[in-house]
């Protein structure tokens, strides 16, 4: 892997960077703390600009950038603003993703170019009692002539309150688990479909999470994403990149964190010296910046081994675990560096830390993560004896 970024992607990394820190940053603390308060002008200002199309390809009205450029602009804007950031991310991988992949052209044609225009995507697979667990999902969809008849309820959807468009799954076959499992494309004032109350989250809180009802919607069949019993394979593909997208978030938050840790310590004077010159805190600067690093280094080996076409579901695993894991130590080291001053509003290491404790938790917990990149080795070690085995010893 050539760790040297293309000219294009430099461009586009930094050009995030000055947008996000110099006008979206200024309003992350309002988004936070003003219930309601959500970033609709900032999503119109990236719509504008091309963000809200960056994974479409131009053929469909989009820009058609990789998934490196994708992450890097993940970061970028997590570091101004979590909420921001997954509401972008989600909208470009897990949204627009399982349309590109797995649609028909027609569905290509109908929903990517208005994806690429500004109507937000949503993926909701979770329920109240399916999380990891998703094969034990409960929302139905019957067909019914040129229709699917979907009832059920989702939780935990994020950009639900506003998007246009939602990936969401369904069980064809009940009896099937997860072999019965199909997935759809649903547009919000479906008949049927109500949308909850918002969430009252501990972070992320500029960011809709709501609850969906499902009570006799109809879908049409030419809305349904590929066959019948497919949805968890279209599921756990969109699951693989969006796990990129969380790793790059994760590291966002934990950057500017570092950041504001690093600025503190050069100002706050203790002892008769500065906070930086203390050999205890440097200890503790040089560790959040080495975990950083290396989140960084993870996801973007994840976004390349994607974009060349080749198996990325255990690194992108490993990304996501190592990253939001990280994210956690980082944030919490923050406050312990600002003292009493990291625990109230006045500074943003406040936040930094409740948004990054969900990165844990959702697009896969990192129970699920340890389980995938297990999965993954068993698999490769298996598959990398194979020859061998047909083909005898060499000689």
């Amino acid at each position: 892997m050539d760790f040297q970024l293309t000219e294009d992607q430099q461009q586009l990394r930094d050009m995030t960077r000055r947008l996000a820190r110099e006008e979206f940053a200024p309003l992350a603390a309002q988004w936070d703390q003003t219930p309601g308060a959500y970033p609709l002008d900032a999503l119109a200002k990236l719509t504008e600009l091309g963000f809200l199309s960056l994974a479409i390809p131009e053929e469909y009205g989009g820009v058609g950038y990789g998934a490196v450029a994708n992450a890097l602009v993940v970061e970028e804007l997590a570091y101004a603003s979590a909420a921001l950031a997954i509401m972008v991310g989600v909208h470009n991988t897990i949204g627009a993703g399982p349309i590109l992949k797995f649609g028909s052209e027609e569905q290509k044609r109908e929903f990517l170019p208005r994806m690429a225009a500004g109507e937000l995507g949503a993926f909701s697979l979770s329920e109240p009692d399916a999380g990891s667990d998703v094969a034990v999902l409960t929302t139905t969809a019957r067909r019914d002539g040129d229709d699917y008849v979907l009832n059920g309820a989702k939780n935990w959807v994020t950009n639900g309150a506003h998007a246009q468009i939602l990936i969401l799954f369904a069980k064809t076959d009940p009896a099937a688990g997860a072999r019965g499992i199909t997935g759809f494309i649903v547009e919000a004032g479906t008949p049927g479909l109500e949308i909850g109350k918002p969430e009252d989250k501990m972070g992320l809180r500029g960011s809709d999470t709501v609850a969906l009802s499902l009570t006799d919607v109809r879908v049409p069949a030419a809305r349904r994403l590929a066959e019948e019993g497919t949805g968890m394979k279209i599921a756990l593909a969109a699951l693989d990149g969006g796990r990129i997208g969380v790793a790059a978030q994760a590291t966002g938050v934990a950057q500017a964190a570092l950041d504001e840790s690093v600025r503190y310590a050069r100002q706050r004077r203790t002892f008769g010296k500065l906070l930086a010159d203390h050999g205890p805190l440097q200890t503790m600067l040089a560790e959040m910046e080495r975990r950083v690093t290396a989140s960084r280094l993870l996801y973007l080996r994840a976004a390349w081994l994607r974009e060349q076409g080749r198996r990325f579901a255990a690194e992108a695993a490993m990304a996501k675990l190592y990253a939001t894991e990280a994210a956690t130590y980082v944030t919490h080291r923050a406050i312990q560096v600002h003292g009493g001053y990291g625990y109230v509003k006045e500074y943003p290491v406040e936040r930094y830390y409740r948004d990054a404790r969900v990165f844990e938790i959702y697009e896969g917990t990192s129970e699920i993560q340890r389980l995938v990149i297990a999965r993954e080795l068993v698999r490769r070690a298996a598959e990398a004896e194979t020859p061998a085995a047909s083909g005898g010893v060499p000689s």
